[in-house]
Protein backbone atom coordinates (compact mmCIF):
# COMPACT_ATOMS: atom_id res chain seq x y z
CA UNK A 1 0.00 0.00 0.00
CA UNK A 2 1.38 3.29 -1.09
CA UNK A 3 1.47 5.59 2.50
CA UNK A 4 2.58 8.45 0.56
CA UNK A 5 2.78 10.20 -2.42
CA UNK A 6 4.43 13.49 -3.00
CA UNK A 7 3.85 14.86 -6.50
CA UNK A 8 5.67 18.44 -7.97
CA UNK A 9 6.52 19.59 -4.63
CA UNK A 10 8.45 22.79 -5.26
CA UNK A 11 9.53 25.23 -1.94
CA UNK A 12 11.17 28.68 -2.52
CA UNK A 13 12.56 31.29 -0.58
CA UNK A 14 12.53 35.13 -1.69
CA UNK A 15 15.54 36.59 -1.09
CA UNK A 16 16.61 40.54 -2.09
CA UNK A 17 18.71 39.08 -4.27
CA UNK A 18 15.78 36.32 -5.97
CA UNK A 19 14.16 33.38 -4.88
CA UNK A 20 16.04 30.60 -3.31
CA UNK A 21 14.73 27.71 -5.22
CA UNK A 22 15.63 25.04 -2.32
CA UNK A 23 13.49 21.87 -3.74
CA UNK A 24 12.35 22.26 -7.94
CA UNK A 25 9.09 19.61 -8.89
CA UNK A 26 10.09 16.75 -7.45
CA UNK A 27 7.82 13.41 -6.87
CA UNK A 28 7.80 10.12 -4.85
CA UNK A 29 5.83 7.85 -3.25
CA UNK A 30 6.94 4.99 -0.46
CA UNK A 31 4.64 2.46 0.72
CA UNK A 32 4.26 0.43 4.21
CA UNK A 33 7.15 -0.92 5.59
CA UNK A 34 9.12 0.64 3.13
CA UNK A 35 12.65 2.64 3.75
CA UNK A 36 13.26 5.11 1.31
CA UNK A 37 16.93 7.09 1.40
CA UNK A 38 17.39 10.38 0.53
CA UNK A 39 20.69 11.44 -0.49
CA UNK A 40 23.33 14.15 -1.74
CA UNK A 41 25.50 16.52 -1.20
CA UNK A 42 24.39 19.62 1.73
CA UNK A 43 21.90 22.02 0.18
CA UNK A 44 20.93 19.91 -2.32
CA UNK A 45 16.98 19.80 -1.21
CA UNK A 46 17.08 16.98 1.24
CA UNK A 47 15.82 18.36 4.71
CA UNK A 48 13.74 21.11 3.01
CA UNK A 49 11.70 18.24 1.29
CA UNK A 50 10.97 16.69 4.61
CA UNK A 51 10.87 19.82 6.96
CA UNK A 52 7.71 21.09 4.09
CA UNK A 53 6.10 17.43 4.51
CA UNK A 54 6.26 18.10 8.25
CA UNK A 55 4.51 21.31 8.05
CA UNK A 56 7.57 23.22 9.60
CA UNK A 57 8.60 25.46 7.18
CA UNK A 58 7.29 29.29 7.60
CA UNK A 59 4.53 29.90 4.95
CA UNK A 60 5.36 33.74 4.95
CA UNK A 61 8.77 32.75 4.24
CA UNK A 62 8.58 29.40 1.59
CA UNK A 63 6.58 29.51 -1.16
CA UNK A 64 5.23 25.92 -1.35
CA UNK A 65 3.31 24.18 -3.84
CA UNK A 66 2.48 20.51 -5.16
CA UNK A 67 0.87 17.63 -3.05
CA UNK A 68 1.91 15.11 -0.62
CA UNK A 69 -1.41 12.38 -0.31
CA UNK A 70 -0.67 11.18 3.00
CA UNK A 71 -3.07 7.84 4.71
CA UNK A 72 -3.16 8.90 8.06
CA UNK A 73 -5.91 7.34 10.97
CA UNK A 74 -8.44 9.09 9.86
CA UNK A 75 -8.14 8.66 5.86
CA UNK A 76 -6.58 9.93 3.05
CA UNK A 77 -4.71 13.48 3.88
CA UNK A 78 -2.40 16.18 2.15
CA UNK A 79 0.03 17.17 4.41
CA UNK A 80 1.04 20.55 2.09
CA UNK A 81 -2.59 21.47 1.44
CA UNK A 82 -4.07 21.15 5.25
CA UNK A 83 -4.63 24.00 7.31
CA UNK A 84 -1.81 24.11 10.05
CA UNK A 85 -3.53 23.69 13.31
CA UNK A 86 -5.11 20.68 11.48
CA UNK A 87 -2.25 19.44 10.59
CA UNK A 88 -0.93 19.11 14.45
CA UNK A 89 -3.28 16.35 14.75
CA UNK A 90 -1.13 13.77 12.80
CA UNK A 91 2.51 15.68 13.10
CA UNK A 92 3.76 13.20 16.10
CA UNK A 93 1.55 11.04 15.64
CA UNK A 94 0.88 9.51 12.01
CA UNK A 95 4.00 11.10 11.15
CA UNK A 96 7.74 12.08 13.20
CA UNK A 97 10.89 13.03 12.66
CA UNK A 98 14.36 12.62 14.36
CA UNK A 99 15.98 15.80 13.29
CA UNK A 100 19.98 15.69 13.33
CA UNK A 101 21.31 16.99 16.61
CA UNK A 102 19.58 15.72 19.15
CA UNK A 103 21.62 17.79 22.10
CA UNK A 104 19.77 21.11 19.80
CA UNK A 105 17.00 19.23 19.77
CA UNK A 106 15.87 18.20 23.29
CA UNK A 107 15.44 20.22 26.09
CA UNK A 108 18.15 20.88 28.47
CA UNK A 109 15.78 21.76 31.26
CA UNK A 110 13.71 19.29 31.21
CA UNK A 111 14.12 15.38 31.72
CA UNK A 112 14.17 13.42 28.98
CA UNK A 113 10.59 11.93 30.40
CA UNK A 114 8.74 14.69 30.50
CA UNK A 115 9.69 15.37 27.32
CA UNK A 116 8.12 11.55 25.45
CA UNK A 117 5.60 12.13 28.64
CA UNK A 118 4.63 15.46 26.79
CA UNK A 119 4.67 13.59 23.09
CA UNK A 120 2.76 11.48 24.45
CA UNK A 121 -0.08 13.39 26.31
CA UNK A 122 -0.49 15.52 23.63
CA UNK A 123 -2.32 12.98 21.05
CA UNK A 124 -3.65 10.44 23.96
CA UNK A 125 -6.26 11.48 26.89
CA UNK A 126 -4.84 9.77 29.62
CA UNK A 127 -2.95 9.52 32.92
CA UNK A 128 0.27 11.50 33.31
CA UNK A 129 1.74 7.81 34.64
CA UNK A 130 0.56 5.90 31.76
CA UNK A 131 2.39 8.06 29.76
CA UNK A 132 5.28 8.15 31.62
CA UNK A 133 5.49 3.99 31.77
CA UNK A 134 5.24 4.22 27.95
CA UNK A 135 8.17 6.29 28.05
CA UNK A 136 9.69 3.76 29.88
CA UNK A 137 8.79 1.30 27.70
CA UNK A 138 10.20 2.71 24.98
CA UNK A 139 13.77 4.13 26.60
CA UNK A 140 14.07 0.11 27.35
CA UNK A 141 13.35 -0.76 23.74
CA UNK A 142 15.49 1.79 22.06
CA UNK A 143 18.04 0.51 24.68
CA UNK A 144 18.52 3.10 27.71
CA UNK A 145 19.90 1.46 30.09
CA UNK A 146 17.84 0.70 33.48
CA UNK A 147 15.13 3.26 32.12
CA UNK A 148 13.12 3.05 35.11
CA UNK A 149 15.59 5.65 36.35
CA UNK A 150 17.06 7.04 33.37
CA UNK A 151 13.75 8.72 32.57
CA UNK A 152 14.37 11.29 35.17
CA UNK A 153 17.69 11.90 33.48
CA UNK A 154 18.67 15.16 31.75
CA UNK A 155 19.66 15.56 28.04
CA UNK A 156 23.51 16.33 29.37
CA UNK A 157 23.95 13.01 31.15
CA UNK A 158 23.75 11.01 28.10
CA UNK A 159 26.38 10.60 25.60
CA UNK A 160 25.27 11.51 21.68
CA UNK A 161 24.23 8.04 21.11
CA UNK A 162 22.09 7.69 24.24
CA UNK A 163 20.90 10.73 23.14
CA UNK A 164 20.11 10.01 19.59
CA UNK A 165 17.91 7.00 21.28
CA UNK A 166 15.89 9.28 23.52
CA UNK A 167 14.83 11.21 20.32
CA UNK A 168 14.53 7.76 18.39
CA UNK A 169 11.81 7.09 21.56
CA UNK A 170 10.00 10.59 21.59
CA UNK A 171 9.57 9.86 18.06
CA UNK A 172 7.69 6.51 18.10
CA UNK A 173 6.00 6.91 20.99
CA UNK A 174 2.72 7.45 19.48
CA UNK A 175 3.37 4.17 16.58
CA UNK A 176 3.80 6.28 14.01
CA UNK A 177 3.27 5.03 10.43
CA UNK A 178 6.22 7.05 8.96
CA UNK A 179 9.14 8.05 10.33
CA UNK A 180 11.71 10.58 8.79
CA UNK A 181 14.85 10.50 10.26
CA UNK A 182 17.16 13.39 9.18
CA UNK A 183 21.15 12.34 9.24
CA UNK A 184 20.21 10.32 12.36
CA UNK A 185 24.12 8.82 13.05
CA UNK A 186 25.75 12.75 11.80
CA UNK A 187 28.82 13.22 14.31
CA UNK A 188 28.57 9.25 15.85
CA UNK A 189 31.12 7.16 15.45
CA UNK A 190 31.58 3.72 13.27
CA UNK A 191 30.13 1.69 16.02
CA UNK A 192 27.10 3.77 17.30
CA UNK A 193 26.58 4.50 13.79
CA UNK A 194 25.98 0.83 13.10
CA UNK A 195 23.93 0.77 16.34
CA UNK A 196 21.67 3.22 15.51
CA UNK A 197 20.79 1.49 12.37
CA UNK A 198 20.37 -1.65 13.41
CA UNK A 199 17.98 -0.56 16.02
CA UNK A 200 15.81 1.45 13.58
CA UNK A 201 15.42 -1.56 11.09
CA UNK A 202 14.65 -3.59 14.31
CA UNK A 203 12.26 -1.04 15.38
CA UNK A 204 10.57 -0.77 11.56
CA UNK A 205 10.02 -4.09 11.81
CA UNK A 206 8.44 -4.26 15.22
CA UNK A 207 6.06 -1.08 14.62
CA UNK A 208 5.45 -1.69 10.76
CA UNK A 209 6.55 1.80 10.05
CA UNK A 210 7.95 3.63 7.07
CA UNK A 211 11.10 5.48 6.79
CA UNK A 212 12.62 8.05 4.77
CA UNK A 213 16.08 7.86 5.90
CA UNK A 214 18.08 11.59 5.00
CA UNK A 215 21.48 11.45 4.66
CA UNK A 216 24.62 12.40 2.48
CA UNK A 217 26.74 8.72 3.06
CA UNK A 218 26.00 6.07 0.93
CA UNK A 219 27.95 3.57 2.95
CA UNK A 220 24.96 3.97 5.32
CA UNK A 221 22.36 3.65 2.83
CA UNK A 222 23.64 0.64 1.33
CA UNK A 223 22.75 -1.51 4.39
CA UNK A 224 19.57 0.40 5.43
CA UNK A 225 17.33 1.41 2.14
CA UNK A 226 14.83 -0.32 -0.31
CA UNK A 227 14.68 2.32 -2.37
CA UNK A 228 17.07 5.35 -3.26
CA UNK A 229 16.08 9.29 -4.72
CA UNK A 230 19.52 10.89 -5.45
CA UNK A 231 18.84 14.66 -5.13
CA UNK A 232 21.09 17.64 -6.88
CA UNK A 233 20.27 21.35 -6.99
CA UNK A 234 16.89 20.88 -5.79
CA UNK A 235 15.84 17.72 -8.31
CA UNK A 236 16.22 13.66 -8.28
CA UNK A 237 18.44 13.07 -10.65
CA UNK A 238 18.37 9.47 -10.08
CA UNK A 239 15.77 7.32 -8.28
CA UNK A 240 16.25 3.65 -7.92
CA UNK A 241 15.90 0.31 -5.80
CA UNK A 242 19.51 0.27 -3.70
CA UNK A 243 21.16 -2.55 -5.90
CA UNK A 244 20.45 -1.47 -9.11
CA UNK A 245 21.41 1.84 -7.75
CA UNK A 246 24.55 0.27 -6.55
CA UNK A 247 25.50 -2.28 -9.40
CA UNK A 248 24.30 0.24 -12.36
CA UNK A 249 24.18 4.01 -11.57
CA UNK A 250 23.30 5.74 -14.62
CA UNK A 251 24.02 9.53 -13.35
CA UNK A 252 27.23 11.17 -13.12
CA UNK A 253 26.48 12.39 -10.07
CA UNK A 254 25.84 9.06 -8.34
CA UNK A 255 28.68 7.66 -9.72
CA UNK A 256 30.73 10.45 -8.09
CA UNK A 257 29.35 9.90 -5.17
CA UNK A 258 29.98 5.63 -5.00
CA UNK A 259 33.28 6.71 -6.37
CA UNK A 260 34.36 8.89 -3.31
CA UNK A 261 33.31 5.83 -0.86
CA UNK A 262 36.06 3.35 -0.19
CA UNK A 263 34.82 -0.14 -1.01
CA UNK A 264 35.99 -3.61 0.47
CA UNK A 265 34.68 -5.38 -2.54
CA UNK A 266 37.44 -3.67 -5.06
CA UNK A 267 41.22 -4.04 -4.91
CA UNK A 268 42.52 -0.19 -3.20
CA UNK A 269 45.02 0.78 -6.34
CA UNK A 270 43.85 4.35 -6.74
CA UNK A 271 43.38 7.25 -4.29
CA UNK A 272 39.58 8.10 -4.42
CA UNK A 273 38.33 10.50 -6.62
CA UNK A 274 35.73 13.77 -5.54
CA UNK A 275 33.92 15.63 -7.77
CA UNK A 276 35.39 18.34 -8.62
CA UNK A 277 33.71 21.82 -8.77
CA UNK A 278 30.80 23.54 -6.29
CA UNK A 279 27.44 22.76 -6.55
CA UNK A 280 25.16 25.72 -8.53
CA UNK A 281 23.45 28.87 -7.12
CA UNK A 282 20.15 27.72 -5.84
CA UNK A 283 19.26 31.24 -7.29
CA UNK A 284 20.21 31.16 -10.65
CA UNK A 285 20.56 27.57 -12.00
CA UNK A 286 22.41 26.79 -15.28
CA UNK A 287 20.24 26.58 -18.20
CA UNK A 288 21.02 22.94 -19.19
CA UNK A 289 21.39 19.76 -16.43
CA UNK A 290 22.60 21.51 -13.05
CA UNK A 291 25.63 18.83 -12.92
CA UNK A 292 26.33 19.52 -16.45
CA UNK A 293 29.27 22.50 -15.48
CA UNK A 294 30.99 19.53 -12.38
CA UNK A 295 30.46 16.64 -14.56
CA UNK A 296 33.22 14.82 -16.74
CA UNK A 297 31.49 12.89 -19.28
CA UNK A 298 29.34 16.08 -20.79
CA UNK A 299 31.35 15.54 -23.85
CA UNK A 300 29.76 12.39 -24.70
CA UNK A 301 26.80 13.96 -25.49
CA UNK A 302 26.31 15.61 -29.07
CA UNK A 303 25.42 19.33 -29.37
CA UNK A 304 26.38 20.29 -26.03
CA UNK A 305 22.72 19.43 -24.79
CA UNK A 306 23.98 19.21 -21.35
CA UNK A 307 25.08 23.25 -21.18
CA UNK A 308 21.90 24.07 -23.10
CA UNK A 309 18.59 21.90 -22.10
CA UNK A 310 17.37 20.15 -19.09
CA UNK A 311 17.24 16.35 -19.17
CA UNK A 312 13.38 14.63 -17.78
CA UNK A 313 13.73 12.09 -15.64
CA UNK A 314 13.17 9.08 -17.64
CA UNK A 315 13.17 5.21 -17.42
CA UNK A 316 16.40 3.22 -17.59
CA UNK A 317 14.54 0.35 -16.36
CA UNK A 318 10.97 -0.63 -14.68
CA UNK A 319 12.36 0.55 -11.45
CA UNK A 320 15.42 2.65 -12.42
CA UNK A 321 15.09 6.29 -13.33
CA UNK A 322 17.45 9.31 -14.35
CA UNK A 323 17.34 12.78 -15.15
CA UNK A 324 20.29 12.41 -18.10
CA UNK A 325 20.79 12.21 -21.56
CA UNK A 326 23.65 9.87 -21.55
CA UNK A 327 22.07 6.06 -22.93
CA UNK A 328 18.65 7.86 -22.21
CA UNK A 329 17.03 5.56 -23.93
CA UNK A 330 17.96 2.81 -22.91
CA UNK A 331 15.08 0.72 -21.25
CA UNK A 332 15.70 -2.79 -19.83
CA UNK A 333 12.53 -4.76 -21.00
Amino acid sequence: MTLLQVRNLSVGFPTPDGVVQAVNDISFSISAGETLAIVGESGSGKTVTNLALMGLLNNNTAQISGTATFQSHDGEIDLLGIERNKLQKYRGRDISMIFQDPMSSLHPYYSIGDQIIEAHQVHNQVEPEVSRQRAIELLGLVGIPDPAAGVDSYPHQFSGGMRQRVMIAMALVNNPSLLIADEPTTALDVTVQAQILGLLKDLQSEFKMAIILITHDLGVVAGAADNVNVMYAGRIVESANVFDLYAKPSMPYTQGLLDSIPRLDQPHTNRLSAIPGQPPSMISLPPGCSFAPRCSRKEEVAGGRCSLELPELTLRSASHSARCFINEGAVAK
